[in-house]
């Protein structure tokens, strides 16, 4: 199931990455950029509901595609991290703790899943709320400006990307907790 419908939403996350990158170098006044660098991530974060959605819906879904989608999710969340810092628009420690989040629980689920034991950190409420803290903030950052003339973006991005540091911690700590009796069993 490499070439379905949602299995191509989930490319085009992967595929956006380098153009969301190159309009932070586009000759344009940086409010555009930054509008611009914003929608494409709005418009690719919304495919990430969607492709799962039309994945049930269309009874597509695949072993293929749900390994996919979560490389696609952090690919894009850590390369915009990486354009926020390098904009000095998110401190480095905050990119430092979610992108080495995603890698440390990534390594773990692949571990997990190997020993047989990949329910112990099957995906729970604080890890879905971390990724949705995440996916309003860092447009918000993107974005670095008054929306409606009325919200101050930097500053409530500033705020949730913190907030998403937090819940990145509480998170792993909540994963490792849940793994450490079949870490402790193999180590022995």
């Amino acid at each position: 199931m490499f070439f379905t419908i949602p299995t191509l939403m989930t490319w085009t996350r992967i595929v956006a990455i380098p153009f969301i990158v190159g309009v932070f170098y586009a000759d344009l006044p940086e409010e555009s950029r930054n509008f611009l660098a914003t929608s494409m991530f709005v418009i690719f974060a919304i495919t990430d509901w969607l492709d799962g959605y039309l994945a049930r819906k269309l009874n597509q879904t695949s072993s293929f595609g749900a390994f996919l989608d979560p490389v696609a999710d952090k690919f894009l969340v850590c390369a915009s991290l990486l354009v926020l810092v390098h904009l000095h628009r998110v401190p480095v420690l905050v990119a430092l703790v979610i992108i080495g989040r995603e890698i440390a629980i990534s390594a773990l689920r692949e571990w997990m899943a190997q020993i047989g034991a990949s329910k112990s950190v099957a995906v729970h409420f604080v890890g879905k709320l971390k990724t949705t803290v995440q996916m309003v903030a860092i447009p918000f950052l993107l974005y670095h400006g008054q929306l409606f003339g009325l919200i101050d973006t930097h500053l409530w991005g500033t705020v949730l990307i913190w907030i998403a540091a937090i819940l990145t911690i509480w998170s792993m700590v909540y994963y490792m907790q849940k793994a450490l009796p079949e870490i402790r069993a193999r180590v022995k």
